[in-house]
């Protein structure tokens, strides 16, 4: 059963890679995971008022990391104080 849920996972990750990320085969992962730290970062500040400190507690990284990935990803602090 698990072996089948896998394939179809595969298959369904393959199509998509196929349809949206066109020229950026086998990135898909990377995507993905950029995606969702946008998101969850994001509302982890809006959250705590852009208060970094305790977003990388809830976030249970450390500030260091946390910084590092707002950084990568573009994630705007203003946005968040609001």
């Amino acid at each position: 059963m698990m072996d089948e849920e896998a394939k179809e996972i595969e298959k369904a990750l393959l199509e998509l890679d196929r349809m949206f990320l066109k020229g950026k085969e086998g990135k898909i992962y990377h995507i993905m995971l950029d995606a969702l730290d946008r998101s969850l970062i994001t509302n982890t500040l809006m959250i705590t008022f852009g208060n970094q400190i305790k977003a990388a507690r809830l976030l249970g990284i450390n500030r260091n990391t946390l910084r590092a990935k707002i950084k990568k990803l573009g994630i705007s602090l203003r946005e968040a104080k609001r």
